[in-house]
């Protein structure tokens, strides 16, 4: 029987995000700092098109979810 310490990879990586400069439906601008959405496949939308879309990517039909925040500086 295996036990999660026994699945646990030993040697993660950190695994980074395409930060997306713009909303693909929309084109608006997105600094690394402004609210927007993301499916798993790193489809990025601005905050509103993603609220008008219920959360749904268009692309791929996954779930949208909040992108998180870099700050800039």
């Amino acid at each position: 029987m295996y036990t999660r310490a026994d699945a646990a990879p030993t040697n993660r990586r950190a695994m980074a995000l395409e930060m997306r400069t713009a909303c693909e439906r929309c084109g608006a601008a997105l600094v690394a700092d402004d609210p927007a959405v993301i499916c798993s496949y790193e489809c990025t939308f601005c905050a509103a098109c993603g609220q008008a879309m219920d959360g749904v990517c268009p692309n791929c039909s996954g779930e949208l979810v909040a992108r998180p925040r870099r700050t800039t500086g």
